[in-house]
């Protein structure tokens, strides 16, 4: 990476940084006065109808992916022109798309009293909160397109800033709704005001960014066969789409299928801990995917399998540190923040860590897959969802909850596990696939040998987390200074990965240091 690529990461790493600890103690607070105030009932509504209107975004096809890749060679070469070309192509295509959802938005409505016979909620209720939600996802495709650019561009943190802050605002917002009037109707009306005013913002940044941006719906019909590379790579990511969908989204369905609704706020209270621990990871290292992408596209192989070395050791490091300490404390965290009574059995805590795991160490093979332009295998994401679908639907009747987590690894654990890995190495470094399966082997020891120490060490302290949240985060400091170090300590004598990533931090905390000195 180049000075510009690292400055630009850590730009979009920082800000993520701070907004992510805003929204994590925000959401955790807000969550309660909502279980309290709306009851679990509304909170698992509101999370199924999110889920059903994502399955309408699969419209989406992964163009803004596609066009992302597209504009990584015409930004490193500062090609305006191609630029505007490209933002008016994505233009065009995203008010087809949001035409198509909007079609497919009014026939969904027509079930919404199949799919929810009998919640204890007014069809007034549920049919406000539905196209609401439905119009704030329409304003993403005819007035937010542009905002690719930005993360194609490293400025991701430009979207960050305005996006975060309106969602800090409007669940203040909520937050007083709900413990003065208790109305779901307001909640509902808030998030659809706070949608229009992100947007209005967002596009006012943008062009004071990129005050030559002059992209336009009409220009992007006129040049929509110029680019056939967007069409052949929107194919391929549209059924990529449907992949990710069936794993992260089908879960709250399924769940309200063979449990309850209530219990699909429940097992939320688990996936709001996990997603925000893998916001945190996707934020931090996720910022260094248009690095990637630019860095692959000056083709200096050495520095490109360098940097996945390192990313790859960085990754297993983080992932090993988040699972371990979730694992010690995962359950008294609930109990103090929702109560006892909140706590799923452990075989579900245990599911839900495999999952954050992988979902955590999957994220360096996918940023180099799309670097090099890989998404020709649509046969796997189809295959990953109908493994997952089928264990999951034997699994939930058979176990409930947990046999429905199952699909989700055991998907996750053929098809990006063991197929994705193979196919960069194969088609995009061109490299025997063994190298990296003796690398993920060999720092797989490396980090679940401190766990296991590290499991007996805390047998003998006396610190009780499920007292009190100062005891709590005692000891979630003292897990992670104490895990993190022994496995750095571990990596950095084991792998050239980690040594380069040390190293590399070394020389940017030095050049800082002497910057600030010389001021």
């Amino acid at each position: 990476m180049n000075e510009s690529r690292v400055k630009k990461s850590l730009q979009n790493a920082r800000v993520n940084l701070v907004f992510y600890i805003l929204i994590l103690c925000i959401s955790f607070f807000s969550r309660k006065i909502f279980l309290n105030c709306l009851g679990a009932d509304f909170v698992g509504l509101t999370g199924t109808l999110l889920n059903l209107l994502n399955f309408l975004n699969l419209a989406e096809l992964g163009v803004s992916t596609a066009i992302g890749y597209v504009l990584y060679k015409p930004i490193f070469d500062q090609d305006k022109t191609r630029i505007n070309e490209i933002i008016s192509v994505l233009g065009y295509m995203y008010r087809w798309i949001g035409l198509v959802i909007i079609g497919a938005g009014l026939v969904l409505a027509c079930f919404l009293p199949l799919i929810f016979p009998s919640t204890g909620f007014s069809y007034g209720v549920i049919y406000f909160a539905y196209f609401s939600f439905l119009a704030s996802s329409l304003i993403g495709y005819f007035a937010n397109y542009r905002q690719t650019l930005l993360g194609a561009d490293q400025r991701n943190y430009v979207v960050a800033l305005y996006f975060q802050t309106a969602t800090i605002i409007k669940i203040l917002v909520q937050m007083l709704s709900a413990w003065y009037t208790g109305s779901y109707y307001l909640w509902i009306a808030i998030e659809l005001l706070f949608g229009g005013i992100y947007s209005f913002i967002l596009n006012w940044k943008i062009k004071q960014v990129y005050p030559w941006l002059k992209s336009s719906v009409a220009l992007g019909r006129q040049l929509f066969r110029k680019y056939p590379e967007v069409i052949k790579y929107t194919r391929q990511l549209f059924v990529h789409r449907i992949g990710a969908f069936v794993q992260f989204q089908i879960t709250p369905l399924l769940v309200y299928a063979f449990v309850s609704l209530q219990m699909v706020a429940y097992f939320g209270n688990y996936s709001i801990i996990t997603d925000k621990l893998f916001l945190l990871v996707n934020n931090l290292l996720g910022s260094t995917e248009a690095s990637v992408g630019n860095l692959i596209a000056e083709g200096d192989t050495a520095k490109i399998r360098k940097v996945f070395n390192e990313l790859f050791s960085l990754r297993l490091l983080i992932a090993g540190t988040i699972c371990f300490t979730l694992y010690q404390l995962l359950e008294p965290f609930i109990s103090l923040w929702l109560g006892s009574g909140y706590i799923l059995s452990r075989e579900i805590m245990i599911l839900v860590i495999i999952n954050l795991f992988i979902a955590i160490t999957r994220g360096v093979t996918d940023q180099f897959l799309y670097g090099y332009g890989l998404f020709w295998d649509i046969w796997a994401p189809l295959a990953e969802s109908v493994i997952n679908i089928t264990v999951a639907i034997i699994g939930g009747y058979l176990w409930g909850l947990p046999g429905i987590l199952l699909g989700g690894i055991s998907s996750l654990t053929l098809i990006v596990g063991i197929w994705k890995p193979f196919m960069l190495y194969k088609w995009g470094f061109r490299r025997n696939v063994m190298l990296y399966w003796l690398q993920f082997g060999y720092q797989m020891v490396l980090i679940l040998a401190p766990a296991v120490l590290m499991s007996w060490v805390w047998k003998y302290i006396p610190l009780q987390p499920s007292l009190s949240f100062l005891n709590w985060f005692t000891c979630a400091f003292l897990m992670v200074v104490s895990y993190g170090g022994i496995t750095v300590l571990l990596m950095y004598c084991g792998t050239a990965g980690m040594r380069s990533m040390v190293h590399r931090a070394w020389s940017m905390a030095g050049s800082r240091l002497r910057l600030l000195w010389k001021k």
